[in-house]
This record gives C-alpha cells, sequence and structure tokens, in this order.
C-alpha cells in the first residue's frame, strides 16, 4: 500500500507584521519589522520594554461578539488563522465531513495573561470573585477546541506544549495523522499570545531577551556578532494539510508538499542548546532521512534563528554537520528578525512563510544582519530578499528543554 501523501492547500497568518497572509508576506519581503515598544502595560520598572504585538486586531471580525468577549487573545488568533486558513483553502466542513477533520495546534504558555489578572484578583478580593471563564481561558487546548466548536472540525483535536518548538511539532503531528488515515484534512500550526507583565519579568530574570530599547526595529538581530537576545512576539500561523486524493478530489489548489518530519531530544540542559548541536543535528537528519532525500537535496533553512548568543553559534554548527560541503552554498535566514520569536507559535508562522518561500520562488531575508559573527558564517541572506528556484525547504524549531523538531516542505510536482 502507498503511503498517503499529505499536501498543504490553505494557510493564514495573524502576525506583528500584519493580519493576513498579503500584508504579512509583503512586509517580510520588505524587511519590515513588527517589533516596537509594548503598550499592554507600563514597562516602566522592566529591563526590556519592547516586543512584536499585534496590532489593529478584532476578534469580533471572526467570532461572535459575545464568544469574543470572553475568548482570551491567544484563543482568538488560533480561530481567526484558521478560518482564514479555510478560506484560502476553499474548504467547506459540514456534517459530513466534519469528523474526517481535525485540529492540532501548538501553544507554549497558553492564556497567561488570564492567569495573573485572576491570580490578582483571587488574592486582593476572595475566591467568589474568581470568574467562571478562568479555566477555560487559561488552557492551551482551548484554541484547537474552539476553531473545531466553531468551524465544525470534529477529527482528532489535540494541543501540543513543547514551548519554542510546539508549532512545528503540530505541524509534523497533523501529517502523520493523516498518513495513518485518522483523519483527510487538519488544521495546524502554533499560537502564542504572552506580552504580560511576568513573561517578560521571567525572561529578563534569564537574560534572555533583548534590552535595545532605544532602537526596537534593530533590537531582533540573529547571526549578528551584536546580538544581545530574543525579542517576544505574538500572533498565530496555521495551515490547512489535505491528503493528496482528497484535495485533488475537490479542485483543491496545492501550494506545496509535506515531506518530512524530524524530532529529537537534547537530554542536555533546561535552556541551552547543546554546545556541539547534537540534539539539532539529529533532529534535522531525521527529517532528512523521513523525506527520502539526500542531504544535499536542501535548498533553504528558515531557521530557528533567536537571536540569542548560543542558539544561533550552535544551530549554525548543527547545520554545518548536516550539510556538510554544501552547507555555505545554502540559504539560511531567520524570519525571527522581523516578527520577534513567537515561542509556541514560532513553527506555525515560520513554516507557513518556508510554504510561501516555495511556492514563490523568493526567500525572505534576515534583517540587522550587519556585523558578522566570525563564527556564524553561512549565507543567511542580509537583509534583501533573494529569488531563487527551491525545491525542498527545511524550517527548524528549538525549545526549552531540549525539545526539537523539523519540518522539510516540498514543492509541489503532480
Amino acid at each position: 500500500m502507498l503511503e498517503r501523501r499529505v499536501v498543504i492547500t490553505g494557510l493564514g497568518l495573524v502576525t506583528p507584521l500584519g493580519i493576513g497572509v498579503e500584508e504579512t508576506w509583503s512586509a517580510l519581503l520588505e524587511g519590515r519589522s513588527g517589533i516596537g515598544e509594548i503598550t499592554r502595560f507600563d514597562t516602566t520598572e522592566f529591563t526590556t520594554k519592547i516586543a512584536g504585538q499585534v496590532n489593529g486586531f478584532d476578534a469580533e471580525d471572526f467570532l461572535p461578539k459575545k464568544d469574543a468577549k470572553r475568548t482570551e487573545r491567544f484563543i482568538a488568533f488560533a480561530v481567526a488563522g484558521a478560518r482564514m486558513a479555510l478560506e484560502s483553502a476553499r474548504l467547506t466542513i459540514n456534517e459530513k465531513n466534519g469528523p474526517r477533520v481535525g485540529v492540532i495546534t501548538g501553544c507554549g504558555l497558553g492564556g497567561l495573561e488570564m492567569l495573573e489578572t485572576t491570580a490578582h484578583t483571587v488574592r486582593e478580593k476572595g475566591p467568589k470573585r474568581c470568574s467562571p471563564f478562568f479555566i477555560p481561558r487559561l488552557i492551551g487546548n482551548m484554541a484547537p477546541g474552539m476553531i473545531s466548536i466553531h468551524l465544525g472540525a470534529k477529527g482528532p483535536n489535540i494541543s501540543v506544549a513543547t514551548a519554542c518548538a510546539a508549532g512545528a511539532h503540530a505541524v509534523g503531528d497533523a501529517c502523520n495523522t493523516i498518513k495513518r488515515g485518522q483523519a483527510d484534512a487538519m488544521i495546524t500550526g502554533g499560537v502564542e499570545s504572552v506580552i504580560t507583565p511576568t513573561c517578560i519579568a521571567g525572561f529578563n530574570a534569564m537574560k534572555a531577551l533583548s534590552t535595545r530599547n532605544d532602537d526596537p526595529e534593530k533590537a531582533s538581530r540573529p547571526f549578528d556578532r551584536d546580538r544581545d537576545g530574543f525579542v517576544v512576539g505574538e500572533g498565530a500561523g496555521i495551515l490547512v494539510l489535505e491528503e493528496l486524493q482528497h484535495a485533488r478530489e475537490r479542485g483543491a489548489t496545492i501550494l506545496a508538499e509535506m515531506a518530512g518530519y524530524g524530532q529529537s531530544g537534547d537530554g542536555y540542559h533546561m535552556t541551552s542548546p547543546s554546545p556541539d548541536g547534537d540534539g539539532m543535528i539529529r533532529c534535522m537528519q531525521a527529517a532528512i532521512d523521513d523525506a527520502g532525500i539526500a542531504n544535499d537535496a536542501i535548498d533553504y533553512i528558515n531557521a530557528h534563528g533567536t537571536s540569542t548568543p548560543l542558539n544561533d553559534l550552535y544551530e549554525t554548527r548543527a547545520i554545518k554537520k548536516v550539510l556538510g560541503d554544501s552547507a555555505g552554498k545554502v540559504p539560511v535566514s531567520s524570519t525571527k528578525s522581523m516578527t520577534g520569536h513567537l515561542l509556541g507559535g514560532a513553527g506555525g508562522i515560520e513554516t507557513v512563510f518556508t510554504v510561501l518561500a516555495l511556492k514563490n520562488g523568493i526567500i525572505p531575508p534576515t534583517v540587522n544582519l550587519e556585523n558578522p559573527d566570525e563564527e556564524c558564517d553561512l549565507d543567511y541572506v542580509p537583509n534583501k530578499a533573494r529569488k531563487a528556484n527551491l525545491a525542498y525547504a527545511m524550517s527548524n524549531s528549538f525549545g526549552f528543554g531540549g525539545t526539537n523538531a523539523s519540518l522539510i516542505i516540498k514543492r509541489y510536482e503532480p
């Protein structure tokens, strides 16, 4: 029996660069940054005062008014992205096909803002003042849950919580769900919205964030010698995956094909990757092996590229080990230089970006790469988008605790 092929037919984006695929992709290719001063809370006493906020988002554009008022921001992002992706795919979910359409999304921290405000309310005013919506607005699985409720997808419904690898793990797991025959189509990706006092304070305490507050747009600078930490972003990247024949029979426009999925664990440190890149190496190699291609077939890598001193160096070492002599010829870019790091949502938006790069034959740049790091010596597509003929592209996502995911996407060939 031939393995079921899985293709991508729909895309949806909510990012610091814009709401919708067209707006975000246009900004990305122009090298514009979505990072600015935090306006969600008073940052006077905070070391970091900048983030990649989503501006102009109105939950009522995607949810009924009553639901919009009681839905946490990250959940609303997920539903918005899913609606866009389904519209893009021209896929209608009904009573007949609903049980064969599932949802898997990744989220790192869930409703952190709800947790903060409710903890304060209970402490100051007592337990009877706790909202009955506290738990439903807090838990990460309410993102796929609300997508299912509002869009009618009644197949497998799962939330992945693997920190910064969650979105990529969700996409890979969704692909495998279709391959196993458990669904014909999956709504999948990643989402996050945690630009909150405790999130910023927590990452500041770890010295993980950039403190380039005087020049926000230049703060995220992956692979640059002067990088000083990542910038928190928010948003969602959602895709519709389908079994190939299912997509063909309904006349869907196929954007790209899922080719490979790799996973690994570092088993090394709570927050730092292994200096020799061991976990990253095994993860990328597993994805290549799953795709059934040679290592030198990779034409582009959307790197994890967080703009932290250790990640960028270790990821560079890992890529060089995996690609060998071809490493210097393969374009590598970090779109986090413009969006910031969406944590559990990163793998979602970056998978969408990788699909768009393949489909349009153009690689988004790594902006703010002004002072090359001698140890980060690959082709990072500095500061300007580049046209390219791409057949296979890889997207990397690596998370705290040493949890890793790599996806390989290929240009669709009938």
